[in-house]
């Protein structure tokens, strides 16, 4: 139970970011520092727009919505890894972000040098590593593999070790994208596991996921995102409901 006088965990205020929709990437520079208007300009469209909302400690909010409509790009702009063009967000502690899950690793890099520099570039101090390496290597199935460079893994290979490492992560946030669409059931049956210990341990859960299942299974509250826009803020059972009438 979340304690009412906490600090909010997650603060999202008036959030828009808009993208180009003939190249990749974000707009100029120049046209950041301009300053965002009420107008679009020509050839770029709003991912996402006027979306407020809060999360408190230890919530565990599930992210719905159809393909394309900003799920994803929320998750991380409340990461961080993209910056609004419109409002702001305010986190309130580091986050353990499963997003895009095998970015960040390095092909030519063995496992064992992978979990290192990820794990410490995530803030993990060298004692921390040492001292969870050999679990995060056993939960990744990965012990004759530590030696093989990354790029030679097959995917389900990938996946596991980047789950393994990020759910590692001491953060009080975690931001999870679909990853447990991935990998064989016997794995998915471990991730779900991992994640209910974090969530017993009094994290904040911010989860997208189009399996109905998973979000009832972790999730109390649901955000429904429609038309880049948030649509609905409810339990999430009701948002499902909407979200399923709807399509």
């Amino acid at each position: 139970m979340t304690d009412p006088g906490a600090q909010n965990a997650i603060e999202v205020d008036g959030l828009g970011v808009r993208f180009r929709r003939n190249r990749r990437g974000r707009r100029s520079i120049k046209s950041m520092f301009a300053g965002a208007s009420r107008r679009t300009p020509k050839g770029e469209f709003w991912a996402l727009r006027d979306v407020s909302f809060t999360v408190r400690p230890g919530e565990s909010i599930g992210v719905v919505g159809r393909n394309g409509q900003g799920k994803s790009t929320l998750l991380k702009l409340v990461a961080g890894v993209l910056l609004p063009d419109e409002g702001e967000v305010r986190v309130n502690g580091g986050v353990a972000p499963l997003i895009e899950i095998t970015g960040g690793f390095v092909g030519d890099l063995t496992v064992r040098e992978n979990v290192r520099l990820t794990a410490g570039l995530h803030g993990m101090s060298r004692q921390q590593i040492a001292a969870r390496y050999d679990e995060m290597i056993e939960f990744a199935e990965l012990e004759e593999f530590q030696d093989t460079p990354y790029r030679h893994l097959s995917n389900g290979m990938k996946v596991r070790l980047a789950f393994s490492v990020v759910s590692q992560l001491d953060e009080p946030i975690l931001l999870v994208d679909e990853v447990l669409a991935v990998g064989d059931k016997a794995f998915r049956e471990k991730c779900y596991r991992r994640i209910d210990e974090m969530l017993e341990g009094g994290r904040t859960l911010f989860f997208v996921s189009h399996r109905e299942g998973d979000l009832k299974r972790f999730c109390d509250r649901g955000l429904y995102i429609r038309d880049h826009r948030l649509a609905m803020d409810a339990p999430i059972a009701e948002v499902l409901d909407t979200y399923n009438a709807d399509n």
